[in-house]
């Protein structure tokens, strides 16, 4: 899938109002939803809506604020199962005229602290913010709710796998020091002097 398969909702800059924030509501249909699904890498988005508005923000400077909703459906990490997720969450994107400097020559570049910030274009693209804003939010670790991980045990063919318990050489050591400790003779008799 292709970013260019995407849904867009393109505002140009230049049609924007600074006296009044213009609003925008995505509704995506089942076919974009499931482009978004196959961009993102899950198994569906079953209901997804993004609406807000895009505001002045100074002089020049634009302020995108929405409200994100959306129902997605993504493999369990443990047994691959569907796992269901809502994810509800506010987006904010500024974008900027002018963007903090960056010094090329510096050998290590600093991450901007605010990472709401964007360069601006001559548009910006609604849908677009939509799709990363919930490619940032959906569950890192989905997992049902009875889903438990289970040993794994790999080895070579013929050979004796090796377990846990194998790895900790000196567990055996601690009852062999206690049998020590109450077998105090060598011959494990009571010494009677």
């Amino acid at each position: 899938m292709a970013k260019s398969d995407l849904p867009r909702h393109a505002i140009r800059v230049a049609d924007l109002k600074g006296s009044r924030p213009t609003g925008f509501v995505l509704s995506p249909d089942a076919s974009a939803r499931a482009a978004i699904a196959e961009y993102l890498g899950i198994m569906n988005v079953r209901k997804l809506r993004f609406e807000g508005d895009i505001a002045a923000d100074g002089n020049q400077d634009w302020k995108l604020t929405g409200n994100l909703g959306a129902t997605v459906v993504q493999p369990c990490v443990v047994t691959l199962d569907p796992v269901t997720s809502r994810i509800d969450v506010v987006v904010t994107r500024r974008f900027l005229a002018d963007m903090p400097e960056v010094d090329p020559e510096e050998e290590e570049i600093e991450m901007f602290d605010d990472d709401s910030i964007e360069p601006l274009s001559n548009e910006i693209d609604a849908a677009a913010v939509m799709v990363e804003a919930l490619a940032l939010h959906l569950p890192l670790y989905p997992r049902k709710d009875d889903a438990e991980l289970g040993a794994a045990v790999f080895t070579e063919p013929g050979q004796k796998p090796m377990l846990d318990e194998d790895a900790k050489p000196f567990a055996g050591l601690a009852g062999l020091r206690d049998k020590l400790t109450n077998d105090p003779s060598p011959d494990g008799e009571e010494n009677s002097s």
